[in-house]
Parts: structure tokens; sequence; C-alpha cells
């Protein structure tokens, strides 16, 4: 039986606005010239991730043919296809995602490159879990952890990440385990959802969103969606001095700035994003061969703050080589090109050994 044609869904105005509209900007190989024109006017295609400091992160790692790699955070594969055309066939890159809807996807993009299993392997696991894949694979001459939200996430109403457009107040990695935020938020008292606020994105307002957050589950309208609670944080605004007295354009920028924050720290307690990465980070020198390099990219300071006193009291005991010294930034080309990179910092370390990075 032929199958029947079925026409896409017609949009408003000269551009689709919704992400199941903007099918073209979701095919990136058939559609190369429209990929093109959205990154060139420095937005994200929807549902694409466009890969950060890519040039600067193989020049940290300085990969060899014949070498063993890890990239703890495949997303998109932007870096792990990168690594792979430098490996050249040579040497094996394994690749770790806890999302589950994701990673499914970037291996059938990965095979459709040339990359099969003899060079590319990918694992469902988080990456706190870096022993028991190194036990199983390493130890690696080089690996990469790119901490940020793949944009593929955050595009996609139904996985709750922005506010921007509504669905359901999930921020789950992986939404198969674990508690989503809108559930996460019944849980918390209010000094706890003040201290998430504080602890993870530096909040200014977090003793009175706490107070409205728990008063509105206290009445039975705890936000279950990015809308209400984007709502939420608006009413709140609307109390506070600073707000009342700004003009309209700023209003919009401190509703925007503080949404931000807001949906960071929830995603980030969600996922226990800063307990993963403490875990890593103890891991990660076991998990490195001698003079095997690793580079992280973080996105927010509480994660730079992190790596960066791992590093240095690695290097003190003797465990690292060398470690930077100071972070390395984006361009300004390439923060305008993908504003998404502006606030990430790349710094990397060498455990010490026979091998080095100088070495090679």
């Amino acid at each position: 039986m032929e199958e029947k044609h079925v026409r896409r869904p017609r949009y408003s105005g000269k551009y689709p606005k919704k992400f199941e509209e903007k099918y073209k900007e979701r095919n990136p190989e058939k559609y190369k010239d429209t990929i093109e024109k959205v990154i060139s006017k420095g937005s994200t295609p929807a549902g694409m991730h466009i890969s950060i400091m890519v040039e600067e992160i193989l020049d940290v790692l300085n990969i060899h043919e014949g070498e063993k790699g890890l990239d703890c955070t495949l997303g998109y594969g932007g870096h792990s296809s990168r690594m792979l055309g430098v490996l050249n066939g040579s040497g094996h890159l394994y690749a770790l995602d806890v999302d589950p809807i994701e990673i499914e996807k970037t291996t059938a993009r990965m095979r459709d490159k040339g990359f099969g299993e003899d060079i590319f392997t990918p694992i469902k696991t988080n990456f706190r879990n870096i022993d028991q894949v190194a036990e199983q694979y390493g130890p690696f001459d080089f690996l990469l952890a790119d901490l940020g939200v793949s944009s593929m996430q955050i595009d996609n109403p139904e996985r709750g990440f922005t506010y921007k457009t509504d669905g359901p107040l999930d921020l789950r990695f992986d939404p198969e385990h674990g508690t989503s935020a809108a559930d996460r938020l019944k849980e918390l008292s209010e000094e706890e959802i003040a201290g998430m606020l504080m602890d993870n994105s530096d909040e200014p307002y977090a003793a009175e969103l706490a107070y409205h957050i728990r008063q509105s589950i206290r009445k039975g309208e705890a936000p279950e969606t990015t809308k209400e609670l984007r709502d939420l944080v608006e009413r709140v605004l609307e109390r506070q001095r600073e707000y009342q007295k700004a003009g309209k354009d700023d209003k919009k920028k401190l509703l925007k700035k503080t949404c931000t924050r807001v949906f960071q720290a929830l995603r980030i307690d969600v996922n226990s994003e800063m307990e993963v990465l403490y875990e890593f980070l103890e891991k990660l020198p076991d998990a490195l061969a001698p003079g095997g390099r690793a580079a992280i990219l973080t996105f927010h300071s509480g994660e730079d703050r992190l790596v960066k006193k791992s590093f240095k009291a690695l290097e003190k005991e003797g465990i690292y080589a060398a470690v930077s010294r100071d972070v390395i930034k984006p361009s300004p080309e390439e923060c305008f090109r993908n504003p998404r990179a502006h606030s990430t910092k790349l710094r990397w370390a060498v455990k010490g050994g026979e091998k080095h990075a100088e070495d090679n």
C-alpha cells in the first residue's frame, strides 16, 4: 500500500518560530544553506549543537594517530568528529552520554559519516562513571569533557530546559531516570530552594523566589511547566524595587537574566551536576595513561572553580605534570557566530609519567 503524503504544517509569518516547524534547521545535511544563514546571524539552528572552541581543544589535546581517547560528553558529536578526523582511521575514540534520546541520534549521525565500530564506540553512561569506563576500555591518551548543555536539549520544548518555550518542567539529561524539576521543587524546603539558587547561580533574589515557590506549592499551584515557572519569576520581580524602577527594555533584560539563573540552578540540582563533576575530577587521573592530556570546558564560575582547584591540588601532589595557568576563552568571532560560547572557559592538565604531550 502506497504511503500517503503528509504536508508539513504551515507557519504564520516569514520564518518558523516553533521548534516543530523548523524542519530545515533540524536537517543540517539536507539544508546546508539554511544552516549557514542561521549561524551567520549569530543563532544556533534548532535541534543542532555548534561545538565550542574546537581548534583550541585540538591544540591542547595534541592527538596523534593510533592513540586512544574519550569524549566524556558526546552530545551532537561535533568534537568527536573532529577528534576522529585527527586519528585518521587509526586508534579509537570512546564517547559517553547519559541522554538516551540524543546518543541514539548522534551514533547514527557518526556512522553515516563513516566512523564505524572499529574506531568509534558510544557508551550510554554518566561521565561520573569514568572509572568503570577506564577499567574496561582505558587508560586514555586524551580526554575531553564539555560540561555545557547541548543545544538539542535546550531547543526541544519537550525537554523543559528553557523558559523561552512552554513545555514540561523536566530538565533531566536522562528523562528515563531521576526526578523532574517540577517534582524536585516539591521536595525542597524554602531554605533549600534559596540555597540552591544561591549556590548554583548566585541568584540575588533567591530568598524572595524561594518564598513564593513554596507558597505556590502550598496553595496547590506548583509550577508544572516552564511557562508557569517563568510567570512566577516575573511576578516575584514585579514586587522588587529595581524592577519597578526599570524601563521596558531593562525589565526584559532583568527577567531574562533571572530566568536564566533560576533554570540553570534547577538544572544543576536535578542532574546533581556539581556532585558529578567533583566525582569525575577525583577519578580523572586514574583514567589517563602516563602523559595523557585532559581538556575540560566549563560554563559557569562554580564549575571553573572546582576544575581549577582540582588541577592545582593534583599538580602539587605530582599527579599532573602540568596544568593550565590561565583559562582559555573563545575568540570574539566565535562568540558572534555562536552566542552560547560567551561564558565558556577551557582548562587542561597533563598526567605525569613517561609520555608527555611535549614529547609527541
